[in-house]
């Protein structure tokens, strides 16, 4: 399988390194996908395909404040959004184009994660990495509207850290 990720970053107070990002993205992505208890519970599941690609847009909380305003009504700043288009879209109307599979965006707003490594005492990177897995989980479909959902999630996010040597403690 093949994975496409594309980076844009429109904050200019950190020059984000777009393949430390992809290498991350890739390594948490390739072992959520091979643990059973996710691949049998994604999007992804019971379709062909060659590639999948998703996109990163780093900005600021400015931006993601009026993102989250515009599509979901909600008049805050996120840290994270991520239109997860594959997963959110009905299943007749998910489709794979030349062996493709698109699964979406995930924006992330970096100051409020470069706040958010500060307060926790832990590296910008460990803190990217973290929200990287965060837009992964829902990209594959899955979200945390209750408890439950919000406890596996994170459960999984902990994990696909420990994978790439990231012990991850203070969720």
């Amino acid at each position: 399988m093949n994975i496409n990720i594309e980076c844009k970053n429109e904050f200019d107070s950190w020059d984000i390194d777009f393949d430390f990002v992809k290498k991350r993205a890739e390594a948490i992505f390739e072992y959520l996908t091979t643990q059973p208890e996710i691949a049998e519970n994604c999007c992804l599941k019971d379709y062909e395909y060659e590639t999948v690609s998703f996109d990163f847009l780093f900005c600021d909380s400015g931006n993601t404040h009026s993102i989250n305003l515009e599509y979901r009504s909600k008049d805050y700043p996120a840290d994270i959004i991520t239109f997860a288009v594959f997963a959110d879209s009905e299943e007749n109307e998910r489709f794979v184009l030349d062996g493709e599979i698109n699964l979406g965006e995930i924006i992330i707003a970096l100051d409020k994660m470069i706040e958010g490594a500060k307060e926790k005492n832990i590296s910008k990177e460990d803190e990217l990495s973290f929200f990287i897995s965060h837009g992964i989980m829902h990209l594959l479909g899955f979200d945390h509207l209750t408890q439950t959902d919000y406890n596996f999630v994170v459960n999984w996010q902990k994990k696909a850290l420990e994978s790439i040597d990231i012990k991850y403690d203070k969720i």
